[in-house]
Formats: structure tokens, C-alpha cells, sequence
């Protein structure tokens, strides 16, 4: 999931406390980014991001050819793991749903802070993954979305060892699984359930396609289901007449369709896979749709699922009444295949503090908004999380001519930002 693909409509004020002049008074959090982006020791730290461009471009093009379909991240994620052991990391590691990490101890007394970049992508298995170089762009499937980030997170790791970084916070630098579509988060859901760490996790991290003045700190939720409508089939000419469970889910998709859904929070739905029927002339004996609901709101999510499952039964009752049900009723199974729940960290947490002083000592703009990533999920356990952007200006995520555009100048900067947030929660010294 990109951050370009994130709801940027919800581009909210940036935190801060404006004084009776309208001047925006400096936070405890401006003043630590501000002093580490000066200090000589982040010098290195950008010079040592300069100085392995190329190195993150070839991790980049080299991530991006091995496959990483959903639940099958395993050769990718082994890759990953020789990347974290080279850096230097302790505990390198793979757990048991596949996630890879490694930890960057701190000096003691400080938090766990997890910075982490997603492994899969939303392409199956046989894609062809091969880099394509043109001029200033590079093309594959699943280049940007994430691969892009995995190799700056490495980058980072270089960049505090040659320029000397000490954190008072243990880092766990970390490639997870099962981010896109059918994942449905599995990755960072183990990691806080069940994950050896989950009990110590204080900040979240994960970094996705995009420029630096974006900070994502709510998560959008979405429940998806697949509705199974069935009946006892037959002839088309022959046994016309009898119930069809295709007219059934039409019922309940013309009903879906006129929910209301609200503007703000941001609420949605889609009927997005239709499946069934066997040929032209049978009467098909399933049928089945696929939904998607999405919320900014988790009330507003919640209705939206109830109104939706009450329209079912009434969807197949109106088929039973309209047409014969001598060889058998319509009936209907739902099934929830996905379910990310809504969640938030506050504008006056720690971590968005941090993120948008950095942005703004940067001499950027914070904008704040909500998407759905792995940050839902500490989000909606209070634990503070932010989604940033890895970087790079990606386009036409999840199409086959996804890319990245390479623009040394503009991706260090952006770069910069990102470890100068990561530095600056960690109490770096």
C-alpha cells in the first residue's frame, strides 16, 4: 500500500501550539530534530546515504526479482535476512509467519522502536519481475510497492555505524510479511500477538513508497467478505423458471449500492470480484461476490457491516419468493476474508511529534493523514505508530508497469528525513 495511494484528501493541521501572534511555538521536539540535523554526526550520516545511492538502487532491482507473491515471501525474505546479518545486526532472525529482523541494540533505558518495510507484494507467483531500466526510471512489478523501501532501511543501518550513532532505544529493523490484500496484516498481527517482542514494542515505524512531509497516524479499517449464494442449478431452458442464485446476489448488490455511506469519517464500499456459473445455458448453482468496506471511522465501519449483512437474507428471500423452489431454496454463506481494524495515534503523541518536527526542520510542510498499512494494527492496541515515505516517487503501484523515478538529489533528501526521524525518537547520541 503506497503512501501516494493513502487517503491524502485527509491532509490534516500540523501539531503545535500557536502563540497569541500567530507564531508557532517551538516544541521539545523541534528542538532535539533541530539539533540533531545540524550536528556533525548527520553530516556523515546524509554523506554515507550519498555515498551508497547506487548500492540501494541494486539492492533495489535485486529485491524486486525475487518473486514475493502473498504467503510465498520466503526466498525474498531469506535475501533480507543475509542483508540484516551483513549490517551487523544482533539477533537476526525469522519468525514463524516469516517476518525477518534484526536488532540494533541501544545503550539501555530506552524503548523498543520497530522500523520496518513490507516484503510481499500483490503480484502471484510466475510474474515476471525483471528490471527494466529506462533513462531516470526503472520498471517491475512490486518495485516500489514496497520494495523500494527494504534496501533504505539497510542504508539507514550504514549510515548510523559510519557516522558513529549511539540510541538509548533498541531498534528492530525488520522485513514483515503479508501487508497487501489477502495478508491481511499477518505479518505486524503476529509480531504484536504472539511476536517475542510484542510485550516491549513502545513505537512502530514501517515506511512505505513516497517523498518525506507525509506522516500517515491513522490507520484506515476495512472489513471484506466473500458471500456465497447457492441453489439447485439446472437447464436454462429446461428447467426455467426455477430460482437462480444469480438473481439473488444481484438483489444484494443493487441493495448494497445504496447504502449511504458518510463523507467524513471516510467511509466506502466496492463489489469487486464476481465469481460462478459453469456455461451460457445452465442456471448456475453458485455464484459468489467479493466486498470491500473501508472506514476512517470505526463506529462508521461497524454500521456499514451491519447494514450490508442484514440486506442478505432479505436479497435471497425476494429470489425465493419470485421463482420456483420445487428442486430447493437459495441460500448464502458470508465469509470474512480481511479485516484491518481502525486505529490512531494522536496528533500529541510522542512519535507524531517527532515526525513532524523533523519534517519541519527539514523546511518542509507535515501533513498528517490515513491509509492502511501495517501501522493499523499497533495503532488500533494504543501503541504509537506513524507510516512515513522510504523516499523514492513511485507510480503505478500494483500494475505490471509499476515504477520509480531515480532523482538522487530529491530521494536523499527525502531519505534524510526518514533516518532523522528514526535518530531522533531513538534519543540517538
Amino acid at each position: 500500500m503506497t503512501l501516494l495511494a493513502a487517503t491524502a484528501a485527509l491532509a490534516l493541521a500540523a501539531t503545535g501550539t500557536l502563540t497569541a501572534t500567530g507564531a508557532r511555538a517551538a516544541t521539545s521536539e523541534d528542538q532535539a530534530a533541530a539539533t540533531l540535523l545540524k550536528g556533525a554526526k548527520f553530516a556523515k550520516a546524509k554523506e554515507s546515504l550519498k555515498g551508497d545511492y547506487d548500492r540501494i538502487i541494486q539492492d533495489i532491482i535485486t529485491l524486486t526479482e525475487i518473486e514475493a507473491p502473498p504467503f510465498k515471501e520466503d526466498a525474498r525474505g531469506a535475501a533480507y535476512m543475509a542483508m540484516l546479518k551483513a549490517e551487523g545486526l544482533s539477533d537476526v532472525e525469522r519468525d514463524e509467519v516469516g517476518n525477518v529482523m534484526g536488532l540494533r541494540k541501544g545503550t539501555g533505558g530506552g524503548p523498543l522502536i520497530v522500523v520496518t518495510a513490507h516484503l510481499d507484494t500483490v503480484f502471484p507467483g510466475g510474474t515476471n519481475v525483471k528490471v527494466r531500466r529506462e533513462g531516470d526510471k526503472l520498471y517491475a512489478p512490486g518495485i516500489g510497492d514496497d520494495t523500494s523501501s527494504l534496501p533504505v532501511l539497510l542504508a539507514f543501518i550504514r549510515a548510523m555505524n559510519r557516522a558513529g550513532y549511539t540510541t538509548k532505544a533498541d531498534i528492530l529493523f525488520m522485513g514483515n510479511v503479508g501487508e497487501e490484500g489477502p495478508g491481511d496484516l499477518r505479518g505486524s498481527r503476529y509480531l504484536f500477538q504472539k511476536g517475542k517482542y510484542k510485550d516491549a514494542i513502545k513505537y512502530f515505524i514501517s515506511f512505505e513508497p513516497g517523498e518525506a512531509g507525509r506522516v500517515t497516524n491513522a490507520g484506515t479499517g476495512s472489513r471484506r467478505y466473500k458471500v456465497t449464494f447457492k441453489g439447485p442449478g439446472g437447464h436454462s431452458f429446461g428447467a426455467f423458471g426455477l430460482v437462480n442464485p444469480a438473481y439473488a446476489m444481484a438483489n444484494a448488490m443493487v441493495d448494497f449500492a445504496t447504502i449511504q455511506a458518510p463523507a467524513q469519517p471516510k467511509t466506502t464500499y466496492n463489489v469487486g470480484i464476481l465469481e460462478g456459473g459453469t456455461s451460457v445455458n445452465s442456471i448456475p448453482f453458485a455464484t459468489a461476490m467479493t466486498i470491500d468496506m473501508r472506514s476512517n471511522g470505526k463506529a462508521e465501519l461497524a454500521a456499514e457491516e451491519k447494514q450490508f449483512l442484514a440486506m442478505l437474507q432479505p436479497a435471497v428471500d425476494k429470489e425465493n419468493a419470485a421463482r420456483s423452489t420445487a428442486n430447493g431454496k437459495i441460500t448464502y454463506d458470508a465469509q470474512l476474508i480481511g479485516d484491518r481494524p481502525v486505529g490512531n495515534t494522536p496528533e500529541s503523541a510522542h512519535i507524531v511529534e517527532v515526525a513532524t518536527a523533523v519534517v519541519r526542520q527539514s523546511g518542509l510542510e507535515p501533513r498528517l493523514g490515513a491509509g492502511s498499512t501495517d501501522s493499523n494494527i499497533p495503532m488500533s492496541l494504543g501503541i504509537e505508530a506513524v507510516t512515513l515515505g522510504s523516499g523514492f516517487e513511485t507510480f503505478r503501484a500494483h500494475s505490471l508497469d509499476e515504477g520509480l523515478t531515480m532523482n538522487p538529489p530529491q530521494d536523499l533528501a527525502n531519505m534524510a528525513t526518514g533516518l532523522a526521524t528514526v535518530l531522533t525518537l531513538a534519543e540517538a547520541r
